[in-house]
């Protein structure tokens, strides 16, 4: 019976903590995430502002749990195309493009997803993200690219990590393109021009 009323517990942690996510998300929308307090958000949440703190230390960390969960739908897409042998060009493609488009709809957590991107490159013991690390964006883009390169489909004789750092700067130009496309279909554009750079040589 105690199993059960844990259970519950749990559920209702779990429900109260995307509640506070999915208002916080709501009045990102309408105002900045500079301008939102968390007091903000919590009246819409229809919550106490102190249950706030037993989930999020700040709004930095509530955003940082947005996207991370952005990063693990990413993940989880990388690996069931990889399990299907679906071709690394069409997967890498894919993960990339379902990233922009999140990130396309959620343009307030774009700003800490390329600040993540790059501390992901800095060493542990100089990353000041407190005890959270920065989510580690480029390992999912690495795994498929391996995955290519294993397979032959892609370049070889350009290393997995050189690769994997031009991710971050196709987002970063794309964020700051004042061409008329939007920042999924710059990120488009610019995917296509790194596949064909990947085709092995003959």
């Amino acid at each position: 019976m105690a199993e059960v009323v844990m259970g519950r517990r749990e559920r209702k942690k779990l429900q109260s903590k995307h509640t506070i996510m999915a208002a916080a998300v709501k009045k990102f929308m309408v105002k900045s995430v500079r301008e939102t307090s968390i007091a903000d958000i919590m009246n819409e949440a229809e919550l106490g502002i102190g249950t706030f703190y037993n989930y999020f230390e700040s709004k930095e960390a509530l955003l940082l749990c947005l996207l991370e969960g952005i990063v693990d739908e990413t993940r989880r897409l990388a690996a069931q195309r990889m399990d299907e042998n679906v071709p690394a060009a069409k997967a890498l493609e894919e993960i990339v493009m379902l990233t922009a488009e999140k990130l396309d709809e959620n343009r307030f957590v774009l700003p800490l997803f390329l600040s993540a991107s790059e501390h992901s490159a800095v060493p542990r013991s100089k990353q000041n993200l407190g005890p959270r690390l920065a989510p580690a964006f480029r390992s999912v883009y690495s795994d498929v690219v391996q995955y290519g390169q294993e397979r032959r489909e892609f370049r070889r004789d350009i290393p997995a990590p050189v690769v994997t750092e031009l991710f971050h700067s196709i987002f970063q130009a794309a964020s700051f393109s004042s061409l008329k496309y939007t920042f999924a279909e710059n990120v488009k554009l610019k995917i296509e021009l790194l596949l064909s750079g990947l085709e092995p040589r003959e």
